[in-house]
C-alpha cells in the first residue's frame, strides 16, 4: 500500500501457481522498489507506483525457487514481461 496525504495506491502479492520458497521476497522488493525509483531519478507517487509494482515483480521471482536460484537466472525480459502482467492485473496508470 502507498498514500499520501492526498492519494491511495494498493497493489495486492502477484498471485502465483507455486511458491517454492519465501525467504528473501522482503529483501528482493526492497531492492526492485529503490532500484527502480534510482533509475528514473523522479521520486513523485506515479513514479513510486510503478516502482510498488516493479519491487512486487521482482519478489514474485524470488518465492519460485530456492535462496537466489531463480534470480540469478532471470532475464530482463521475462522481468518486463512480469511488470507488464502485474500492470495490468492492478489496472493503474501513470500521468
Amino acid at each position: 500500500m502507498l498514500f499520501n496525504a492526498k492519494e491511495v495506491f494498493f497493489a495486492p502479492a502477484l498471485p502465483l501457481e507455486d511458491v517454492f520458497d519465501p525467504t528473501g521476497a522482503g529483501d528482493s522488493f526492497a531492492g526492485g522498489f529503490i532500484g527502480f525509483l534510482e533509475s528514473q531519478q523522479r521520486y513523485d507517487f506515479n513514479a513510486m507506483k510503478q516502482a510498488l509494482i516493479a519491487g512486487s515483480a521482482l519478489a514474485s521471482f524470488t518465492v519460485e525457487a530456492f535462496g537466489t536460484q531463480r534470480l540469478s537466472a532471470l532475464s530482463s525480459d521475462e522481468l518486463e514481461t512480469r511488470i507488464k502482467a502485474f500492470s495490468d492485473l492492478v489496472h493503474y496508470k501513470t500521468l
